[in-house]
């Protein structure tokens, strides 16, 4: 069962809503969400932490910041990139969504380009990365995940360079996570936009616990994570027009 959401209003109605997203990211999210009559349950699908060679990772950004096109691929990679150098650049500055474009903004960079579909598909459709014939491209971000993008900016003749200034891995999940998840009413909303945190859940929840999340409503994303939500075990799922917060909570009012 799957639905394409449209937009319009936000009453959540008092329903709980699972935010997924990493640990420590989420504050934003939940404020949105009590703001428009839900109860948010932070339950995080991934944990973002330092890389373990910092030295090695400032020498390739420092590298990077001298290409020509950089992609900063989220706000944690903005966040984890100044921890580790100046970011000062005279490159092309792309950005997946406006939440990195602002994070660099507070970083010095302001003149970031965001594409009207802030995802990894639109990100491929700006002019901008239409010829990268020779043009030395830096994808700034974590290991695994946009991997579509690395491909087709290879594709199209970019000289890539991935600097990896953070990593993702598996959330720390404990018995508050179990227990809270146990008295999931079957009514509760699941916002999911990353297939990495999916994947963690499944595997690091107990069944009965993992059997409450999937008896809620998925609300995804993109059309690939629908599949994946599918395939996990959610039974009811209903598609966002992106990862954005507010195409999350649209696709979250409008779910039965």
């Amino acid at each position: 069962m799957q639905r394409q959401i449209p937009a319009g209003g936000k009453n959540l109605g008092g329903r709980t809503v699972v935010i997924t997203r990493p640990a420590g990211t989420a504050a934003a999210l939940a404020r949105k969400i009590r703001a428009h009559g839900g109860m948010p349950m932070l339950l995080p699908g991934l944990s973002l932490r330092k890389v373990a060679d910092e030295a090695s990772a400032r020498l390739g950004l420092e590298k990077a910041l001298t290409d020509d096109v950089l992609i900063f691929t989220s706000p944690a990679a903005v966040r984890f990139a100044a921890a580790l150098s100046t970011l000062k650049t005279s490159a092309i500055t792309l950005t997946v969504g406006q939440s990195t474009a602002r994070a660099l903004q507070r970083h010095g960079i302001s003149a970031a380009l965001v594409p009207s579909r802030q995802d990894s598909e639109g990100l491929l459709d700006h002019p901008a990365l239409r010829d990268l014939r020779d043009r030395r491209v830096a994808l700034i971000g974590a290991p695994g995940g946009r991997g579509l993008l690395g491909e087709q900016l290879r594709a199209r003749g970019a000289q890539l360079r991935e600097v990896h200034v953070y990593q993702r891995a598996a959330p720390r999940l404990d018995r508050r996570h179990v227990d809270a998840l146990l008295q999931l009413p079957v009514s509760a909303l699941v916002l999911l936009s990353s297939a990495e945190a999916l994947n963690h859940l499944c595997h690091r929840l107990p069944p009965p616990a993992l059997a409450r999340l999937f008896a809620a409503t998925a609300v995804v994303s993109s059309e690939r994570l629908a599949v994946a939500a599918r395939a996990a075990g959610f039974g009811c799922i209903a598609q966002a027009a992106s990862a954005l917060s507010a195409d999350l909570l649209d696709a979250a009012s409008r779910a039965g």
